[in-house]
């Protein structure tokens, strides 16, 4: 009889090596294979278990991804168990793991999940924001202006939104969530989940764009309320603010207004005004 694969996609933990389960310790001895994003991170965390690692152990991050993915997937037609394991959390939330996994479905292979941590849902939960209804929305767009649309195209999601974010782009993200959906609109930022140096900063994202301008460390977690007709139209004042944030920053001002304009929805006129009126002021 034919051994069956299997693709095993394991959650690992998000600062806590304790928060594993015992069927990770299981696997992580067990399989054929394990896929690590971080190869020299899983060997501390199997330390740290005190797990010996009884398979290959091969690296699957970013750059590798496409190509690693078709070895796996042979692999597992083969009848080998392959784990996958990223360096905190799901794998396929914001890391590698959906190639392979699709790859694995299509080849009819059975596919299986070691639920664990996920910073997504810890700061979710300690947000105090509505979580019956939420959308995950990765890392916003590192360019001001992709981001500046991103945000727009959410501005009247009324689900609560969760982000990921580099630490040295929080401010300017921040800032730009103030822009698109209103400095008093409530949100969490999440820094260092479960880890010694845990933090819930909670605010209207204009107070908390001003706090992350002094510079935060961390993996950093951002939770935001989704709409609600209460919030009214943009706030101008915080649309003028992010047009000369975007200039002092080194982006033609014709430029910046069109696109603060398009992403909260108001008239370029409008807010070109506004910003003329403001640089007029002595």
């Amino acid at each position: 009889m034919t051994r069956q694969g299997r693709l095993v996609l394991a959650g690992a933990p998000i600062g806590q090596a304790g928060d594993v389960s015992p069927r990770l310790r299981e696997v992580l001895e067990s399989a054929d294979v394990v896929a690590a994003e971080d190869t020299r991170r899983l060997r501390r965390l199997a330390g740290e278990l005190g797990v010996e690692i009884g398979g290959r152990v091969v690296s699957y991050y970013d750059a590798n991804e496409a190509g690693r993915a078709q070895e796996l997937v042979e692999t597992l037609k083969d009848g080998r168990t392959v784990v996958v394991i990223t360096d905190a959390g799901m794998p396929g939330v914001s890391d590698p793991g959906y190639r392979l996994t699709r790859l694995a479905v299509d080849a009819g292979v059975t596919v299986t999940a070691l639920p664990g941590p996920s910073a997504v849902t810890t700061a979710l939960a300690v947000s105090g924001l509505p979580s019956d209804r939420f959308c995950f929305e990765g890392f916003p767009p590192r360019k001001a202006g992709d981001r500046a649309r991103r945000l727009a195209a959410l501005a009247r999601e009324e689900r609560t939104m969760v982000f990921f974010e580099a630490p040295h782009r929080l401010d300017d993200s921040l800032a730009a969530m103030a822009a698109a959906f209103g400095d008093d609109r409530q949100a969490a930022v999440c820094r260092e989940l479960t880890k010694t140096y845990e933090e819930v900063r909670r605010g209207g994202l204009g107070e908390l764009a001003a706090w992350a301008a002094d510079g935060v460390k961390g993996e950093i977690t951002v939770v935001v309320a989704g709409f609600t007709p209460d919030d009214g139209p943009p706030d101008i004042d915080a649309l003028v603010a992010e047009v000369d944030r975007r200039v002092a920053a080194g982006e033609p001002a014709k430029i910046a207004v069109a696109d603060v304009a398009k992403g909260a929805g108001v008239p370029k006129r409008e807010l070109y005004d506004a910003v003329h009126r403001r640089s007029s002021t002595p």
